[in-house]
């Protein structure tokens, strides 16, 4: 039976800081309130997607293209996005340097983390912001009611 390690410590020693500052408090603060944010976002989106409406069945290119035409739902699926990306990385920041050992595994493995954190949030940033409801050259009974054919 294989045992997972205790997180290590960092021993304090000559030139060792035994604080990180307050930026571990900020972090863990957001955690927090970004946690309780994310929860209001998350279940009022499933609401308005699965209860309120026709359910499950409903949601489709129309369904998306109509919500995505009120600035109000792109703000709040971006900040959806962004506080997820944001709670989420902060979290596998914190295993990151709770397990790994090695300096050089915790860097490629918080290189790895940014890198995909930032494709996420730019790729999902663009999609919000530049979603197009009615492609041109598209069939008329696969648009949304409110794009002319």
């Amino acid at each position: 039976m294989t045992t997972i390690p205790a997180p290590r410590t960092r021993a304090a020693g000559p030139g060792r800081r035994t604080s990180r500052g307050n930026w571990e408090l900020y972090g863990w603060v957001f955690m927090r309130a970004s946690g309780v944010v994310l929860l209001v976002l998350i279940f009022g989106h499933l609401f308005v997607n699965l209860v309120a409406g026709e359910g499950i069945s409903a949601i489709d290119f129309g369904f998306v293209a109509g919500k995505w035409a009120s600035p109000f739902w792109q703000i709040w699926d971006l900040l959806m996005l962004w506080l997820a990306m944001i709670h989420g990385t902060n979290g596998v920041r914190t295993i990151i340097n709770d397990y790994a050992r090695k300096d050089g595994t915790r860097l490629v493995l918080k290189l790895a983390l940014y890198v995909a954190f930032t494709v996420v949030v730019v790729l999902g940033t663009l999609v919000i912001f530049t979603f197009d409801p009615c492609p041109p050259n598209s069939p008329a009974d696969l648009l949304p009611s409110f794009c002319t054919a």
